[in-house]
């Protein structure tokens, strides 16, 4: 993938390095009429390119969904500097979006298609109370849950699976085979995280897979209910799926 302008002369790729709270955007992807991150990043770099420009995501994060590591790659003709760009973008864009980084990427650098793997996490609070510092980013479980056995299931699911149980695909036809890397439960105080680094997510699956093991860690479902539901491919036999504020997309990793 490589641009050239008017001239004939190379537009330089630059990669973005983004942040966002998406409680009031209607996800990542430009839909008419809704307020997007990809539709509001685009605008402004619009508007400062004084041309049309295209922006490409490496990971279509759903309405509410919030990103601390999500990649973009966009084609920019303007002579500014990565800092200058950085600064020129932050003092554009609205308050729950910012720029953390720009830099010149290779012609062919993709955020979507070069990526290899993307982590994801999803964080519960497990106290009484709910601070509301917390609130947007975190879902709100007070019950006591066995950690021990949601681990143990959460390791049935390392490896490449068929996760169509867990989620739906972005298209009729597609695969809704995965490859799983990494996946655990770490907590921090009343706080637990389930991180997940894997080749591709169907959409829901993350918050699918805790409203699972939720169940697991709440004794009403056995550990080995993890593979059953794993090897039946059917969503009707899955957990709840959590609500969209308890997930980030962390990384994407190239």
């Amino acid at each position: 993938m490589q641009k050239k302008g008017i001239g004939g002369e190379r537009v330089p790729n630059v990669k973005l390095l983004l942040h966002y709270d998406g409680t009031e955007f209607y996800g990542w992807q430009i839909q008419a009429g809704a307020r997007t991150v990809q539709g509001v990043l685009t605008e402004v770099l619009s508007r400062l390119e004084h041309r049309p420009v295209t922006v490409h995501g490496a990971g279509r994060t759903d309405r509410g969904v919030h990103a601390q590591g999500q990649v973009a790659n966009v084609f920019l003709m303007r002579e500014m500097s990565e800092d200058q760009w950085r600064r020129a973008l932050n003092a554009n864009l609205p308050q729950d979006v910012r720029v953390m980084a720009v830099e010149w990427a290779p012609p062919d650098f993709h955020a979507r298609y070069s990526a290899v793997s993307k982590t994801y996490r999803y964080t519960l609070c497990l106290g009484p109370v709910l601070s509301p510092f917390l609130s947007r980013y975190v879902h709100h479980f007070p019950f006591p849950l066995d950690l021990t056995a949601m681990q143990r299931a959460l390791e049935r699911i390392v490896g490449e699976h068929d996760f169509a149980s867990f989620g739906t695909r972005e298209r009729p036809g597609k695969t809704t085979v995965r490859r799983v890397y990494d996946a655990r439960l770490w907590q921090e105080n009343d706080l637990l995280h389930l991180e997940i680094t894997a080749n591709g997510f169907l959409r829901y699956m993350v918050r699918t897979l805790m409203g699972t093991l939720c169940e697991i860690g709440r004794g009403r479902w056995r550990v080995e209910d993890m593979e059953r539901i794993l090897r039946a491919r059917d969503r009707r036999l899955a957990g709840p799926t959590f609500p969209a504020k308890g997930l980030t997309l962390l990384r994407v990793h190239y």
